[in-house]
């Protein structure tokens, strides 16, 4: 198994509780619950792929004449222009 290393957490009351129960129940430590646990989220989160959001920006030649970029107020009225009050 290897070397072990004590540390130190904080676990809210009623999951620290939900964990003792389970462990009693399951005849295990809390501390071979929590290893499990840990374990578990561990393994699946390096198995995740990073996130890469697909490029979905459209050709263009930037904004539109007489619109200051940042000018929120005006790109509003612009994008809702004939569609409503």
């Amino acid at each position: 198994m290897g070397a072990h290393m004590k540390t130190t957490i904080e676990i809210p009351t009623p999951v620290l509780e939900e964990a003792k129960r389970i462990a009693k129940r399951e005849g295990v430590t809390l501390r071979v619950l929590v290893e499990e646990g840990l374990r578990a989220v561990v393994s699946e989160r390096s198995r995740r792929k990073p996130f890469k959001l697909k490029d979905a920006s459209v050709r263009g030649r930037g904004v539109e004449k007489g619109v200051t970029e940042g000018d929120w107020a005006t790109i509003r009225d612009l994008i809702y222009e004939g569609r409503g009050a």
